[in-house]
Parts: C-alpha cells; structure tokens; sequence
C-alpha cells in the first residue's frame, strides 16, 4: 500500500515545492508610487526610466539558417564546416535584413566558399590571427549588399566536422 502511495506523496511534494521556489526566487513587482517623502528620488528614477525609452544604437539581427561550408583537400571532401552568423546594423535595417537575405545568403556562402578554398578551415581554424581575415570579408560583403548600417557581422556558431 505504502509502494502505490509513496509516487503520489513525492509528486504532491515536488509540486508544492516549485511552487514555492517559484514565488520566492520571483523579482519584486515594480512600484511606481512616489509620495511626499520620496521627492528626492523621484528625479532619479524618472531619468532611468528615459534612458530605457532609447532606442539602441544597434540590434543583432541572426541570420535564419545555418551555413554549411564544405572544406575540399585533393579534390574530396575532408570536412563541414557549420556556422551561424548575426549581423550588427541599425533598428530601421532588420526588416530590409530579413527582406534581402536570399541575397546575403548568397553573397556570404561565396565569402566563407573562398576562405575555405584558401585553407581557412584547415588546422586551427579558429585562431584570431585565421579568423579575423573572415570576419573582415564578410563585413565588407555584407556592406556592399546592404549598405554601411551593417557595422559589423557576428560569428556566432562555428564547428567542423571532419569526413
């Protein structure tokens, strides 16, 4: 009898006790009550509040898909690489981004293509002295397509995969 209850005690204990980690790790709701005493701090929080009014500088805008670049040694290939990219540009660029990036895709494959011909893939691939040839290309091919909003292309994800 204690066997079939025994789940039932623990799930009914679990439960309770998310709920109750739940409220108490919970932030504390904002009061935007200010009274005669608060006058000295009222200023400040209002300021605060206006710099979160700002719009920013700029926005990250992650390319939807993946892309694959295959790495070709003696004429077979010898590896993937896969990497997700993230464009830095202005607030008004992410919507004109996602309606060119066929486009981009296009013109950023042909980028990663020609450093994975030149052996930018082979070895560590990853060093900064390897990688910053890449990022400098793809910024500028980015540029050329959309315009100089982009300021600056992200690697965000990069693996490869030997074959």
């Amino acid at each position: 009898m204690l066997s079939k209850l025994l789940p039932i005690i623990l799930l009914i204990v679990g439960t309770g006790g998310g709920i109750g980690a739940g409220i108490m790790l919970a932030p504390p709701a904002e009061t935007h009550e200010t009274s005669e005493m608060d006058g000295d701090h009222a200023p400040a929080a209002q300021e605060e509040h206006h710099e979160e009014e700002d719009t920013p500088d700029y926005v990250y805008v992650k390319l939807n898909n993946q892309f694959v670049v295959p790495v070709v040694e003696r004429e077979e290939l010898s590896a993937l690489v896969v990497m997700s990219l993230s464009l830095e540009t202005t607030p008004e660029m992410s919507d004109r981004v996602y309606a060119l990036e066929p486009k981009l895709r296009d013109v950023l494959l042909q980028v990663l293509f020609d450093h994975a011909n030149m052996g930018g893939f082979r070895g560590a691939f990853t060093r900064s002295d390897v990688m910053m040839p890449l990022r400098t290309a793809l910024r500028e091919a980015a540029q050329r397509e959309l315009g100089n909003e982009i300021s600056d292309v992200l690697i965000m994800d990069i693996s490869r995969q030997d074959v």
